[in-house]
């Protein structure tokens, strides 16, 4: 007879009790009165697995999971396990799988026991990757494994839960915690408001102060410019009032100055005058008349002629006056 074993089956292969052959996927003619084939899976296996444990208070919780491991020595677990097939049917005469598969879960169970035993109830319910990480570390090392040649590639918890009745009493703490949580946030929050505000208004007012106080020096600054203004204006106009004084108190020496030379002037004239008609009033009119004369340009002297003639009319008989006279008394020709 022929057979053909799966690449993902180890196969160990007897012949009157004898090992002849052995490897994954093998294929053969046989007689079946003297052959037998062990089969050790050489797949990795996933094993589901849920338990409950007590916690540290004495509180019951369930762990929910999964294991999965792999088979890395054929020869140890195919001697401390039978897995012997039907050539027939290719089935396990006894499925050692599920013997195998609770054997890890219980070595798992134990190694969780003591992780959930030593912590209470809502720690081991917010320890789930923790314990997962703990118990995995443990399995890898565990010799019972190691003496079975498997090695654990896996270990995940997917839940950790109380019961029903526990679950709703932390439901309910949760949800009082959670209310008074939101309550305590909502006095924070209005409590931060109130002190934003009173910031807020105290901000407002110190800058209503500075904003004063800001003016106030302001106003005082311009008060003083002015002040400033008109002491520099007074002084101005005092330097001003002393200089114009100054300049009529010139003025006044000046014109006192120009009066004392006037009245010099005058009283040089005078003086002049006076002696010039005294010495006139000691010569006789002829005399007088005749110095009158002597600067007198031609035209005055004839003038003066003819008046003393108008004057004497009556004392002169005939009088012939020609053109030609008149002509060269007037030093005008045609």
């Amino acid at each position: 007879m022929y057979i053909k074993f799966q690449p993902s089956e180890y196969i160990f292969r007897y012949r009157k009790g004898k090992l002849v052959s052995q490897g994954t996927g093998l294929s053969f003619f046989f007689l079946e009165s003297n052959t037998s084939v062990c089969a050790v899976p050489a797949a990795g296996q996933d094993v589901d697995f849920i338990f409950e444990e007590v916690t540290l208070d004495f509180q019951k919780v369930s762990v929910q999971g999964q294991l999965t491991y792999r088979i890395t020595d054929y020869q140890r677990i195919a001697e401390a396990m039978n897995f012997t097939v039907n050539l027939k049917t290719k089935q396990y005469f006894n499925d050692p799988m599920p013997k195998l598969n609770k054997r890890m879960i219980n070595i798992a169970e134990g190694f969780v026991k003591s992780r959930i035993s030593a912590i209470g109830m809502t720690q081991a319910i917010q320890s789930s990757l923790e314990t997962a990480a703990d118990v995995f570390a443990e399995m890898q090392k565990s010799p019972e494994l190691k003496n079975l040649g498997i090695a654990v590639t896996g270990f995940s918890i997917l839940k950790i839960a109380a019961n029903s009745e526990t679950a709703r009493a932390l439901e309910a703490k949760t949800r009082e915690e959670i209310l008074k949580q939101s309550d305590d946030a909502l006095y924070e929050r209005r409590n931060a408001s109130i002190e934003q505000e009173r910031r807020v208004k105290e901000n407002e007012l110190n800058t209503e102060i500075k904003v004063e106080e800001k003016k106030k020096t302001i106003k005082e600054t311009e008060i003083q410019t002015r002040q400033m203004l008109l002491e520099k204006e007074n002084q101005l106009e005092e330097i001003r009032l002393d200089a114009e004084i100054r300049l009529e108190q010139k003025r006044k020496e000046l014109a006192e100055l120009k009066f004392q030379n006037a009245k010099k002037d005058a009283d040089a004239e005078a003086y002049r005058i006076n002696a010039v008609m005294q010495a006139y009033s000691q010569l006789n009119p002829e005399t007088l008349v005749a110095l009158a004369t002597l600067n007198m340009n031609p035209e005055t002297i004839i003038a003066q002629a003819f008046e003393k003639l108008a004057v004497n009319s009556d004392k002169i008989g005939t009088l012939n006056i020609t053109p030609d006279l008149l002509e060269s008394l007037a030093g005008k020709k045609e």
